[in-house]
């Protein structure tokens, strides 16, 4: 074996002679598991175990109440209006009437308008209580979601009183000239509307907040210097930055206002119905379970496609972030 040296006269590495038996290299042995990472592989089986039992009670109701409702979608009634079990296909061949699906267009049409109008109503809240609330976040935060600890009855009746003939709202209008005495919020659509954006709103608030919060403000500042104005810098930095909050408020939102019937019960008249008050109709008054169950059906459809475009957008903003 011959030893190299540089011209200072430093020892370089030795170097193997072509000639000398190689050695071959020492065993390498299995590093034994330590305690603190025999833990770290038990922490994620104990979560695992913890889940079990809810997950499985959530799953088990839901699958049974899946199963019968589908079952039930496909029997009769017997004279006294009792529902039983067959494979009778006239309850689904009954949806494509013209009568329900322009109920069900309507249901999505007041859905989507309510998905608009909380967005642009939750947008600057979030932004002020986020970015602007300092210490009384947290505060503001409970301001906005304990009045929504009321029952959701209760707060549709108060609702109602606000928007009726001689409430605040329309005294107020016709105080300043902006309403007469023919102007009417309740029994429209108007009124369905505003019932669904009050009951929902906090939906979007929340995750709009959540997503303001992990946000980067040093973007904020860049975009002021990139587009200038506020309005420029909020709709081409904040918004982007927040889509995937704006997204999960829109599902949030959606869900429960396409079934939703109180506000068109108490709000809205006979041609504001959607499709929540013929499902209640056909399981309370009619007495036809078996009709009620088959438009339980075609609601659930309807939202689970929306659920899956979200699931869809989800997965692909995940896969762009993670380029």
């Amino acid at each position: 074996m011959a030893t190299r040296s540089n011209r200072t006269g430093t020892a370089l590495r030795p170097t193997q002679d072509p000639a000398a038996p190689k050695t071959p290299p020492p065993d390498r042995k299995r590093p034994e598991a330590t305690p603190g990472t025999t833990a770290r592989t038990r922490q994620p089986r104990l979560w695992t175990w913890l889940l079990l039992p809810g997950t499985l009670w959530m799953a088990g109701f839901l699958v049974a109440s899946l199963l019968l409702v589908a079952t039930l979608a496909l029997g009769t009634t017997d004279p006294l209006g009792n529902p039983r079990f067959g494979l009778n296909f006239a309850n689904l061949t009954a949806l494509a009437d013209p009568a329900y699906s322009t109920v069900l267009l309507r249901s999505l049409g007041y859905a989507l308008i309510t998905c608009l109008i909380s967005l642009a109503v939750a947008y600057p809240v979030a932004y002020a209580i986020a970015l602007r609330g300092g210490r009384f976040k947290n505060l503001l935060i409970a301001a906005i979601v304990v009045p929504f600890f009321a029952n959701y009855l209760v707060r549709m009746y108060g609702w109602s009183v606000v928007l009726s003939d001689d409430g605040p709202l329309l005294r107020a209008l016709r105080a300043i000239g902006l309403a007469d005495g023919d102007t009417k919020i309740l029994q429209t659509g108007v009124g369905v509307v505003a019932g669904l954006v009050y009951g929902f709103v906090v939906f979007m608030i929340i995750p709009l907040y959540a997503a303001m919060e992990r946000m980067d403000t040093s973007l904020i500042e860049a975009g002021r210097d990139l587009y200038g104005g506020p309005l420029r810098t909020f709709l081409f930095v904040t918004v982007p930055a927040t889509r995937q909050g704006a997204a999960a408020g829109c599902v949030l939102v959606f869900l429960p206002a396409m079934g939703d019937f109180v506000s068109a019960q108490l709000m809205g008249g006979p041609d504001q119905i959607m499709i929540g008050n013929l499902i209640q109709d056909k399981f309370f008054q009619g007495q036809n379970w078996p009709l009620g169950s088959a438009l339980t059906m075609l609601l659930m459809a309807v939202l689970f496609l929306g659920m899956l475009g979200y699931l869809r957008r989800t997965r692909k903003d995940e896969a762009e972030a993670a380029r």
